[in-house]
């Protein structure tokens, strides 16, 4: 196949929507207008039956709602994916290798994840489409494995539905109440769904208050840390005499050697689960060509304000041999070391408060399952990838049997109730283990394919308007850094030389494998050459003059600054 007839296909394949050119376009301000009908604020909140009927707006490659705003978007960066992963799976990580390797392996991670973020967001901002981490995969990859990246993405959030709405219900029996876990799946299950009634608005309300909830938490926790670190703390708890870092010296600052190393870097990579959604999250907003470079660029206060320096203080201040980190994981609340820190100084009431914003974290996190999930699956069924049935989006603006679907997986919650249930999460856990890795790898290596596109098709640098901190090279670091977290995994999968063990910790590697030649076999379309990669169809039209104005106050300012302004 020649690569002009191998750019035709793929545009057209990418254009296959219906035409709705003659219709008016969608004004994210006050009014919106279907089928030039103008609708009701009360249909656009999802609220009345009319808010169920297809949506047919003028933008054929994006029928979902434009209205979150800026301030919807930096929380959902900065603090969007602090979660369990981050409160109570640290613990875990701390027992695996001890505070010095969490505190390097976060760092690695964080380095990794600053450049996917940029990387995705350049993207992001050229190419507006729904569940964009599918479809750059698929428009400068490969066809294939973009189908292969869609589907393990939308495994990933619909198997970590269930288990959050577990963690929220076993979080409630950290107050002793005598009430089985169905009971408060189900309550968290309601939230969800009337969350969601609200569309893409409710989740991002929700996101920027648990987000602004969270932050406020790991802020004041670091406050508190370097006062117990210092020894200001209360006389009747540890941490009332200088404390300093005697715990990097006994027991030490490394545990269980290099095998305890790499676990904790699986671990690390897995608490940044959900960074990405700000790119998801993109294609919903009103003025991303403002909003989303100022979003993106929060992610480097997450990663080292609250990511690296709360896990140093505990580090400093929680010793990797605890006993009350022996249950650490994602079902035990309890053995967060943030809960710990605060029943060592002798203040167990800012343990109770934790708890709480844990509560908070995890349906959060269930929100953004649902959320990913569905965009994912619409973006597929649009692509032909899924049953058309998911193409479908509301008046409101809701992927609405994607929705559906994804909502009901979270079904799987109630093998708690099972004997088996420890069993059968172990598995779930294991098929959304490294979908996010994947994910991240594909964000990176779709932007250097995606420059060398741009380059051979003559355009220059100049006509991006956000571009990569540290550009294609940033991203070379985040691919080569992914790959190292795979052996990572790797090498803590065969350790046990357990087969059980193994395909536990390496299960998503094979499922994505599996999607891959199925899509292969099935469409037959495989590796894009640079010459065939189509860089013109759905790009965004930019505003120009705003940004050459920013570019002439940019060029105005000193070395220092211009390169600061990458990253803040």
């Amino acid at each position: 196949m020649s690569a002009e007839k191998e750019k035709k296909d793929l545009a057209a394949e990418s254009n296959s929507s219906e035409d709705n050119a003659n219709l008016p376009p969608y004004n994210s301000n006050e009014e919106f207008y279907d089928d030039g009908v103008e609708v009701s604020k009360w249909t656009r909140m999802g609220i009345t039956p009319d808010s169920f009927k297809r949506r047919t707006l003028a933008d054929k490659h994006n029928q979902l709602n434009k209205t979150l705003k800026s301030r919807h978007l930096h929380m959902i960066a900065i603090g969007g994916s602090i979660g369990a992963g981050f409160f109570v799976g640290s613990g875990s990580a701390l027992r695996t290798g001890g505070p010095a390797s969490l505190l390097i392996c976060f760092a690695i991670i964080g380095i990794m994840m600053f450049n996917v973020v940029y990387a995705l967001g350049e993207l992001a901002l050229m190419f507006p489409v729904s569940g964009g981490f599918y479809t750059y995969s698929a428009r400068f990859i490969d066809p294939s494995w973009g189908f292969a990246m869609g589907w393990n993405y939308v495994i990933q959030w619909a198997v970590v539905l269930p288990l959050e709405l577990t963690v929220a219900g076993l979080t409630i029996g950290y107050w002793g109440p005598n009430v089985n876990i169905a009971v408060w799946i189900t309550i968290f299950l309601i939230i969800i769904v009337l969350v969601n009634v609200f569309g893409v608005l409710g989740y991002a309300e929700e996101e920027f208050w648990v987000a602004l909830l969270k932050l406020v938490t790991v802020i004041v926790f670091m406050f508190m840390g370097v006062i117990f670190a210092c020894g200001g703390g209360s006389k009747s708890g540890q941490y009332g005499e200088y404390w300093g870092a005697r715990l990097w010296y006994e027991p030490g600052a490394f545990n269980n050697g290099f095998l305890g190393f790499c676990g904790v870097f699986v671990t690390a990579a897995f608490a940044f689960s959900g960074t990405e959604l700000v790119g998801l999250a993109a294609a919903e907003t009103a003025d991303p060509q403002k909003s989303l470079p100022g979003a993106v660029k929060q992610v480097f206060w997450r990663i080292t304000l609250f990511y690296i320096l709360g896990l140093f203080f505990v580090g400093l201040l929680v010793a990797d041999n605890d006993p009350r980190l022996l249950g650490a994981g994602l079902s035990d609340s309890s053995a967060s070391p943030f809960v710990i820190v605060s029943v060592n100084a002798g203040i167990p009431g800012f343990g109770d408060f934790i708890n709480v914003v844990i509560l908070f974290a995890v349906v959060s996190i269930g929100l953004s399952g649902v959320y990913g999930g569905s965009r994912t699956l619409t973006a597929l069924a649009e692509q032909g990838y899924a049953p058309r049935i998911f193409k479908y989006v509301d008046r409101a603006g809701r992927p609405l049997w994607s929705t559906i679907a994804v909502i009901l997986c979270g079904g799987i919650a109630y093998v708690a109730l099972a004997s088996s249930a420890t069993e059968v999460f172990d598995w779930l856990q294991a098929l959304s283990g490294l979908a996010a890795l994947f994910t991240w790898g594909s964000i990176c290596l779709s932007h250097i394919r995606f420059r060398s596109a741009w380059k051979h098709n003559g355009h220059t640098l100049d006509e991006i308007p956000f571009q990569a901190a540290f550009g294609v090279y940033g991203s070379w670091l985040g691919l080569i850094l992914v790959v190292i977290v795979l052996i990572a995994q790797l090498y803590t999968a065969i350790a046990p030389l357990d087969v059980a063990a193994f395909f536990q910790a390496y299960l998503a590697f094979f499922v994505v494998i599996l999607f891959y030649l199925f899509a292969v076999v099935w469409k037959r379309r495989s590796w894009i050459p640079i010459s065939a990669i189509d860089v013109d169809s759905g790009r965004r039209e930019i505003d120009w003059e705003i940004f050459e104005a920013e570019k002439v106050k940019r060029q105005s300012w000193p070395s220092w600054r211009r390169m600061l302004s990458k990253m803040f």
